[in-house]
């Protein structure tokens, strides 16, 4: 979840400041350039100062600097999983199911997208809307943009909130974390241009407060990257004490997060995993290609995952909160 902002926009003038707002001029005329309204731009730039905290959470965060690199083997998931997956946020979950159902039923007819895992991002993003973050967003996407280590992703990300304001998305919306994420879904901007859905035809995407267009974005999402409906996104298995590991680890590297890529094994069919001794113990067919992990290392919880796996992961490139996200959605469907 996002840091408070306990800045104020009104903070004492950085030294930085005067080139800040040079930049600032840059980004507008980039901006102007793309048809974006000058009442726009006015309205989400005015007053804008350097704010220097979110440049220390961007350092703060592995692969800030050089030396932050790690190669040393991740710690278990079943620590994670607890700490992020609580009795609480199940109830919260199952609870919230039950609110949205007849919403969840039609978006999930039209998405493909199981209720479920639209509800476990949403748990496991904001707490189902409990806390989305108070950082003043062009404030932050503008400061990440001015600092220049990913200055291209920022900058776009910024340009991207300016094209929101000037379709109508009000300046006070403006909030989220320190990253440039916002709504319950905490997507970027970029993302909310992309995707978001009015999930109940009133003319306005709102992720912000509306369960039904918070959902349908959420499926949207998933729907683009690729879901394949009728699949689970894994299942638990079971794994002999004698399966010869190394010969399953796989020979492709994955050009995006290559690191959470590599845990997994080869492709496989589920009926193949099976005749290696390696049961599922969810429904799922045997001709569903699976790869495996065991994120707490051989002989416990394992899992073979499917393509919708993949799919999590497009959301955020990490297997634990993928895991996560599976389990908690499991949970408040009632399957675990």
């Amino acid at each position: 979840m996002a840091q408070d902002d306990t800045t104020s926009a009104y903070a004492a003038p950085d030294p930085q400041d005067a080139a800040f707002q040079a930049y600032l001029q840059t980004v507008a005329a980039k901006a102007r350039a793309q048809g974006i309204r000058e009442s726009s731009i006015r309205s989400v730039m005015a007053g804008l100062t350097y704010n220097p905290r979110v440049v220390a959470l961007d350092r703060a965060q592995p692969g800030g600097t050089p030396s932050s690199a790690s190669s040393s083997p991740p710690p278990d998931f079943t620590p994670y999983r607890l700490s992020h997956i609580n009795a609480s946020l199940i109830a919260r979950g199952r609870a919230m199911h039950d609110a949205v159902a007849s919403d969840a039923a039609r978006i999930e007819a039209r998405y493909g997208v199981p209720s479920s895992i639209l509800l476990a991002i949403w748990g496991n993003e904001t707490n189902f809307g409990t806390f989305m973050g108070n950082f003043d967003l062009p404030r932050s996407l503008a400061t990440l943009a001015y600092d220049g280590r990913r200055r291209a992703l920022f900058e776009g990300e910024f340009i991207a909130l300016l094209k929101m304001v000037d379709q109508g998305v009000p300046r006070s919306r403006l909030t989220g974390s320190w990253a440039g994420a916002f709504g319950n879904p905490q997507f970027l901007p970029s993302v909310y241009l992309r995707v978001a859905q009015d999930g109940d035809g009133d003319g306005f995407r709102d992720i912000w407060t509306n369960r039904a267009d918070t959902l349908a974005s959420i499926a949207g999402y998933f729907r683009d990257a690729g879901w394949r409906p009728g699949q689970p996104w894994g299942v638990r298995a079971s794994v002999p004490a004698n399966l010869n590991r190394d010969a399953y680890q796989t020979l492709m590297t994955s050009p995006a997060c290559p690191r959470v890529h590599a845990r997994h094994s080869r492709w496989r069919t589920v009926g193949e995993w099976r005749q290696l001794g390696v049961i599922a113990q969810g429904r799922i067919g045997d001709d569903v290609l699976a790869t495996l992990i065991e994120p707490d290392g051989p002989g416990k919880t394992a899992f073979l995952l499917t393509g919708n796996y993949r799919v999590i992961l497009d959301y955020n490139c990490s297997n634990y909160y993928a895991l996560s996200v599976g389990w908690l959605a499991d949970e408040i469907a009632g399957t675990q």
